[in-house]
């Protein structure tokens, strides 16, 4: 299978990196490009494209980290710092606009009320991507 686009959302998590690690692993096999987007989630009573400066260093700090990984694997990507109200649906809208043929996703073991729980973004990627979804779960012993 060939991807020549790959969106990995990422948030700072050592799941997200290692999710990045395997977007080069399966760009290179098909010389596809990377796309790493992090969301700055922007309350309803601020502006959409309100500065938010603390948010702001801390997605720059992630997507930074995340162009060192892909330096060290060999492998071009491209960082984009999005800012919208809910997380789930930009990561979509950035999909469709790209035109991605996957959205490669670290998640880390979660628990809601005693039981695994894969949150609001996950269910709402699956249910709405255009195109194919790798989850990346991040084993931890």
């Amino acid at each position: 299978m060939q991807f020549n686009k790959i969106l990995v959302p990422v948030s700072g998590t050592q799941a997200g990196e290692e999710a990045v690690k395997l977007a080069c692993q399966l760009a290179r096999k098909s010389k596809g490009k990377i796309l790493a987007a992090y969301v700055i989630t922007v309350k309803r009573s601020l502006p959409l494209d309100a500065e938010i400066e603390s948010e702001s260093k801390k997605a720059e700090g992630i997507l930074d980290r995340v162009e060192r990984i892909a330096e060290e694997e060999d492998c071009e990507i491209e960082t984009d710092l999005l800012q919208a109200r809910d997380t789930a649906p930009a990561i979509v809208d950035e999909a469709v606009e790209r035109e991605v043929d996957l959205i490669l996703i670290g998640i880390t073991y979660k628990r809601r009320f005693g039981q695994f729980s894969l949150g609001n973004i996950i269910p709402y990627v699956l249910k709405n991507a255009p195109c194919r979804v790798i989850l990346y779960h991040q084993y931890a012993p």
